[in-house]
């Protein structure tokens, strides 16, 4: 997805745009770079567009239930689906077995740090499922993590955001 097509639903939709492409980044769909739309959003807040505390509301909100979503879908049927996309990229099993030890070992202070490493933040969240972890353990967990992942990102888009991006029209 390019710059113009997110900046382009900012404007058109605002707040719900935030809230679904959000959602859908911390579901790990591609396209959905979250380096690109928490500073957008932040840049949008410094530029009187929606209030930042609001953004963040948003961010925290979608990342969430993005996180729940997939938790829900380790927790439901994580085991025979994990097998099934091991088989179909068997080059992932390192990486999946290290989140799977890591949940065991560090339990939800574990699934904290994972929200803040790239690519790991998203897919903890099926592991977190398949092993069953208490839900609500897990939600503060992710929770806390998704939001001081989402105040570095939204707030450098607030403070830097001009400097940096002065071409964008938001």
């Amino acid at each position: 997805m390019s710059l113009e097509v997110i900046t382009s639903y900012f404007t058109q939709y605002g707040a719900i745009a935030i809230f679904i492409i959000v959602l859908l980044e911390y579901m790990n769909l591609p396209g959905f770079p979250a380096g690109v739309i928490m500073p957008l959003s932040g840049i949008w807040a410094a530029r009187g567009n929606i209030n930042f505390f609001w953004v963040m509301v948003i961010t925290l909100a979608a990342g969430v239930v993005g996180s729940w979503i997939l938790y829900f879908l380790g927790y439901t049927g994580g085991s025979l689906l994990l097998e099934k996309y091991l088989l179909k990229f068997p080059k992932q099993r390192p990486a999946i077995e290290r989140n799977f030890e890591m949940i065991r070992k560090k339990g939800c202070f574990g699934i904290f740090l994972s929200k803040l490493i790239p690519m790991v933040r998203t897919l903890i969240s099926i592991p977190a499922g398949v092993l069953k972890i208490n839900f609500v353990k897990y939600s503060i967990s992710s929770a806390l993590g998704v939001f001081l992942w989402n105040l570095v990102f939204v707030g450098a888009g607030y403070f830097l955001g001009d400097a940096v991006f002065e071409y964008i029209p938001l």
